[in-house]
């Protein structure tokens, strides 16, 4: 024997058979009487032939790889999220090809066309701004997308949020209960989803409670530190106009609790405060920050078992959407309106 590697002709030879009834066999295609699958089985072995599993994959027409695109990998939230839809991809037997976007719009078109040059099986993703219609009609053309966390508007794709409305009414109702009428919502643009009804879910708590038409101040932004920061300077700037507020990210949350520690504004002492998402360690801040949670784990799980478990031929429109639960994690950033 030489050092050259056997191949599935060489296999195919000793057996006595063709190269189409070995490859059929090893990917579990045909059913072969006894004797002739035991004569490919001891060639296999006395050649040592190790199958190509990516040949075998290509074979079948798909590669046991799914595609995950996220926004930002550095991000707790999405870190979070990664590591369950791996973790669930793992129990299926398929890996995972990760893609980080920046949240920039000419990445994420690479990325979904992708799937049209059948580089992998489907696409997980998740995009935080708002589509100017092109995503959607990428991912129309691509199919086999499942949309997560955030909406891509008219993207006819199984999507899978959280139930960020009751995430607003349960911190909204929070708040009522402390006697806060004046909430302030720090949050991303009407034109994304989560923001949208975050906002109006708060809206309902306070007008329910109170018996009143309630429509709370809002500074709109970015999920970021930065835009937290901003929200905070400007809330201190501008006399700090209510006496709780709504903090729709854990990123929003830290950026404002920075720049109130800095310039000694006292939660809840001053100031009652609610975050979003709860992923970053909110227990170990000097003050413990009471906050909706998200179940980001069993979000990343589901949306790789609504992508294996769909059957995409029988998809009808429109495509079913999914919410998961939240919940309010109660710490100590909120007691009741400060008198000022």
């Amino acid at each position: 024997m030489s050092d050259k590697a056997a191949s599935l002709k060489d296999v195919a030879g000793a057996a006595g058979v063709s190269v189409t009834t070995v490859s059929r066999l090893l990917n579990g295609s045909l059913a072969l009487p006894e004797e002739t699958r035991r004569r490919i089985e001891d060639a296999i072995r006395d050649l040592n032939y190790q199958p190509n599993p990516h040949a075998r994959r290509l074979s079948r027409g798909r590669s046991d790889t799914i595609g995950l695109v996220v926004p930002d990998i550095a991000n707790p939230f999405f870190a979070a999220f990664v590591a369950a839809v791996e973790e669930e991809a793992d129990s299926r037997g398929l890996a995972v090809s990760l893609f980080a976007t920046l949240n920039r719009t000419g990445r994420e078109v690479a990325y979904l066309e992708m799937i049209g040059r059948k580089h992998v099986d489907g696409l997980i993703f998740v995009t935080n701004h708002p589509d100017d219609g092109q995503l959607a009609a990428l991912i129309n053309a691509a199919g086999r997308v499942v949309v997560t966390d955030e909406d891509v508007p008219g993207a006819d794709a199984p999507k899978l949020f959280c139930d960020n409305d009751q995430g607003g009414y349960l911190a909204g109702r929070h708040l009522a209960d402390h006697g806060h009428s004046r909430v302030l919502f720090v949050g991303c643009v009407e034109d994304m989803i989560s923001g949208r009804r975050r906002f109006d879910g708060l809206r309902r708590a306070l007008c329910e409670f109170w018996q009143a038409d309630i429509v709370p101040a809002s500074y709109r932004g970015s999920y970021t530190i930065a835009f937290g920061r901003e929200a905070a300077r400007r809330f201190i700037a501008e006399g700090m106009p209510a006496t709780a507020i709504f903090a729709t990210s854990d990123e929003i949350t830290i950026g404002m609790m920075e720049v109130f520690r800095a310039e000694g504004v006292s939660v809840p002492g001053d100031v009652s405060l609610v975050g979003f998402d709860d992923v970053a360690p909110f227990h170990l801040f000097a003050t413990p920050v009471t906050a909706v949670r998200q179940p980001v784990s069993a979000i990343g799980r589901r949306s790789l078992g609504l992508l294996v478990e769909t059957d995409w031929q029988k998809l009808a429109a429109p495509a079913p959407q999914e919410l998961m639960p939240v919940e309010l994690v109660v710490r100590e950033s909120v007691a009741p309106p400060a008198k000022r």
